[in-house]
C-alpha cells in the first residue's frame, strides 16, 4: 500500500509539473503542436524505458483486447483538454476540475463494471467523496475573488506602469 501511495503521489507531482510544462509550449506553438510534442516524446522515452526494463516482453500483447490500444488516442483528448482548460480558466482551477472529474467518472465505471473492471457498490460514502470535493473545488474558485485587490493606478501613471 505504501508503494502505491508514494506512486500516486509522484505522479500527481509529476502531471501537475507536465502541465505548467504544456501550458508553456502551448503558449509559443499552440494546442496541436502541444500535444504531438508531448505524446510524441512521451511514446520514444516510453519505448526506450519499456525495452531497458522488460525487453522483448515489452511487445506481448496477445492476452489484450483490441480496444485497448485506443488508450493512446484518449490521450490526445486529455492533453488538448487540459491545455485549453488551463488557457481559459488558469492551472489550478483547470487541475481540480479535471482531477474531480476523473474522480467522479471512476466513480461511475467502477460501479457500472465497465471496460472489464470488476463491479464495485455505489455507496453513499463514495458519493459524499465526490461531493466534497467538489464543493471544494466551488470553495477554492469562490475565494478567489476574496483576496486583496490591487490599488488602483493613477490614469497617468498606467502607461507607464503596463510598460514595466
Amino acid at each position: 500500500m505504501l508503494v502505491g501511495l508514494i506512486s500516486a503521489i509522484i505522479a500527481g507531482a509529476l502531471v501537475g509539473l507536465q502541465n505548467i510544462f504544456n501550458s508553456k509550449v502551448n503558449e509559443k506553438a499552440g494546442s496541436w503542436a502541444t500535444t504531438t510534442l508531448v505524446l510524441g516524446l512521451g511514446s520514444i522515452a516510453s519505448l526506450i524505458l519499456g525495452l531497458f526494463f522488460e525487453g522483448g516482453s515489452l511487445f506481448n500483447f496477445a492476452s489484450m483486447q483490441w480496444w485497448y490500444w485506443f488508450s493512446g488516442i484518449l490521450g490526445i483528448g486529455v492533453i488538448a483538454g487540459i491545455v485549453q482548460a488551463i488557457r481559459y480558466l488558469g492551472p489550478t482551477f483547470a487541475i481540480a476540475i479535471v482531477l474531480t472529474s476523473q474522480l467522479g467518472f471512476a466513480v461511475l465505471w467502477d460501479s457500472l463494471g465497465w471496460m472489464g473492471l470488476e463491479k464495485v457498490p455505489f455507496t453513499e460514502k463514495q458519493l459524499i467523496g465526490v461531493l466534497i470535493i467538489l464543493a471544494g473545488v466551488i470553495v477554492f474558485k469562490w475565494s478567489e475573488g476574496r483576496g486583496e485587490k490591487a490599488p488602483a493606478v493613477p490614469a497617468g501613471q498606467r502607461k507607464k506602469a503596463e510598460l514595466l
